[in-house]
């Protein structure tokens, strides 16, 4: 699904996306196509569910967004440190 009909159907919502079709260029990611997981009024409740879905499926790429926003693009971020589990 694109943004722009997520974001109709969404209105001024928090949605859980899971990235089906992505591109990278300058170390920004491009969303084409989505599919929402869930939506929220919450913004904890999102972000918590969010956390949820990452450990169940680390390999999905999944973001949060507000529907108010015009564009889906993100700037990545590598980490570069030591993380403990």
């Amino acid at each position: 699904m694109k943004w722009t009909e997520i974001a109709e159907r969404h209105p001024d919502r928090l949605v859980l996306v899971e990235a089906i079709k992505a591109n990278s260029n300058n170390r920004v990611r491009k969303l084409e196509d989505m599919a929402v997981i869930r939506d929220y009024d919450n913004p904890q409740e999102a972000w918590n569910s969010y956390k949820e879905f990452r450990k169940l499926y680390p390999s999905r790429e999944l973001y949060i967004f507000h529907t108010s926003r015009s564009d889906v693009e993100t700037v990545e971020e590598f980490f570069t440190g030591v993380r403990h589990l």
